[in-house]
């Protein structure tokens, strides 16, 4: 998350909100926040509702979801999708700022 905070003012320039959707408990999730001094939105979802909606998938042997990285469009329509094969598999800010560019 470290990456979307350093780029968030470019997301904004771009008419783009960032939204984190966790695991975690609201409780956890809200301390992480203030704690990382993060400028987004951030949704626990611990009963994974919206995360399985989305199709993001759970590594059963490292005990976690993969990463998965959408844009979605002001009319609700997914442009961009990418889901993770391992922790470290992040779509850059740059392809995404790109991909808002040309899509959205």
């Amino acid at each position: 998350m470290a990456q979307l905070r350093h780029n968030y003012p470019e997301y904004s320039q771009k008419d783009t909100e960032i939204i984190v959707l966790g695991p975690d408990d609201a409780e956890d999730f809200k301390r992480n926040w203030e704690r990382e001094n993060l400028p987004f939105i951030g949704l626990p979802d611990p009963k994974y509702t919206v995360l399985d909606l989305y199709g993001q998938e759970v590594k059963l042997f490292k005990f976690g979801r993969l990463p998965a990285q959408l844009l979605v469009d002001k009319m609700g329509i997914v442009r961009f999708v990418h889901y993770g094969n391992s922790m470290s598999d992040i779509t850059s800010n740059r392809d995404i700022l790109q991909v808002i560019e040309e899509e959205l």
